[in-house]
């Protein structure tokens, strides 16, 4: 059967039901890759260096026969590899791509041809896709509900309720790998690079692009976020579709967020929290930044905290409502995140209307 060469489109349509191989080096995978794509280098990154070299220096000719020495003896076991592969997703097709979608890609898509699998090889390769990535923003633009409100007050957890009762979400700290303040990062692994994120999140956006056409839901929920989260910036005209979409405010009493975040933030090691705490010393200010660190030392955290949500919050009020946009306050009868949950789900029609006002 013929190796198909396919547009980026196609390829991710594809991509819903079979797996992709990314035949790069491990480097340029570990810098950013599609999501989910497998890890299946035609050479390590010394060995692509080699080749490189070769191929500017001296000749394409001796850089192929570089290549075919690392080549040969790998093609057994890359035939192996894409066998359990193909075999955990029940399947005999297999997408292909490099960087540019040439050589590399070319000789792992004959390879795996040669043995019988159907084989779809992407056109233009990793940088096609990213060209697609950075256009998709502006291109899809969704209905998003905001939820806002000040640090502690619960919006991951809403967020995670509201997912559970089968509504559309977007976690943008769980896309980001952090939580977007100083503290954002404890008991996270290493947050992932501005790439990998925008990759991870444009698949997310053209997904629920195409959900909304097949559902009765009108709405995707989002925690409302600066453009910065911890290491990255959001997209421009994602973060620009944010501004511009419905917003609500929910309004928990200081001392119940105090007692939110004393419990999430609590349980981590004191140098860690002075750490963080360091952080936005310049930010905060000398004074009120030692008061923080002061409590901490004497192991009083809740008025370490205390603090450090007082600043929060004057910060979130600068970056929130610096842009002109309505807002409806809720007082909930209950904190509880789920009954939340359950009253924006029963408003969440009305919210589009008051938004219009």
């Amino acid at each position: 059967m013929p190796i198909k060469k396919v547009e980026i489109e196609a390829f991710l349509e594809l991509a819903q039901q079979h797996p992709v191989l990314d035949v790069r080096s491990p480097g340029e995978y570990q810098h950013a890759h599609i999501p989910k794509a497998h890890s299946f280098p035609l050479f390590t990154d010394e060995e692509r260096k080699v080749v490189g070299t070769t191929y500017k220096q001296t000749s394409r000719e001796k850089a192929i026969k570089i290549g075919l020495d690392y080549f040969g003896p790998k093609m057994r076991e890359m035939i192996e590899t894409a066998e359990v592969i193909a075999k955990k997703a029940e399947t005999k097709t297999l997408l292909v791509h490099c960087w540019r979608g040439g050589m590399r890609s070319g000789a792992i898509s004959w390879l795996l041809d040669l043995y019988g699998f159907e084989v779809y090889q992407l056109i233009g390769g990793y940088k096609s896709y990213r060209n697609w990535v950075l256009q998709s923003f502006g291109k899809y633009q969704l209905p998003f509900l905001v939820i806002g409100g000040y640090t502690g007050t619960g919006k991951t957890e809403i967020l995670q309720w509201l997912k559970e009762k089968d509504e559309f979400v977007i976690n943008l700290e769980e896309i980001a790998g952090h939580r977007g303040s100083a503290f954002g990062n404890l008991g996270l692994p290493e947050q992932a690079g501005v790439e990998q994120v925008e990759n991870i999140l444009s698949l997310t956006v053209k997904q629920y692009h195409y959900s909304l056409k097949n559902s009765d839901k009108k709405w995707i929920w989002l925690e409302d976020e600066s453009r910065r989260i911890g290491n990255i910036n959001l997209p421009e005209a994602f973060h620009k579709n944010m501004k511009n979409s419905p917003f609500i405010f929910l309004q928990v009493p200081f001392d119940k967020r105090l007692e939110n975040i004393v419990n999430l933030y609590g349980q981590f090691s004191t140098e860690s929290l002075e750490n963080s705490i360091l952080r936005i010393k310049k930010r905060m200010g000398n004074d009120l930044n030692g008061i923080a660190l002061e409590f901490l030392h004497q192991n009083d955290i809740k008025n370490c905290f205390r603090i450090l949500l007082n600043y929060y919050d004057r910060y979130y009020l600068k970056n929130s409502f610096q842009y002109a946009r309505k807002t409806m306050e809720l007082d909930p009868m209950t904190y509880d995140t789920e009954k939340i949950a359950d009253y924006l789900i029963t408003i969440k029609d009305k919210l589009y209307e008051f938004s219009r006002r």
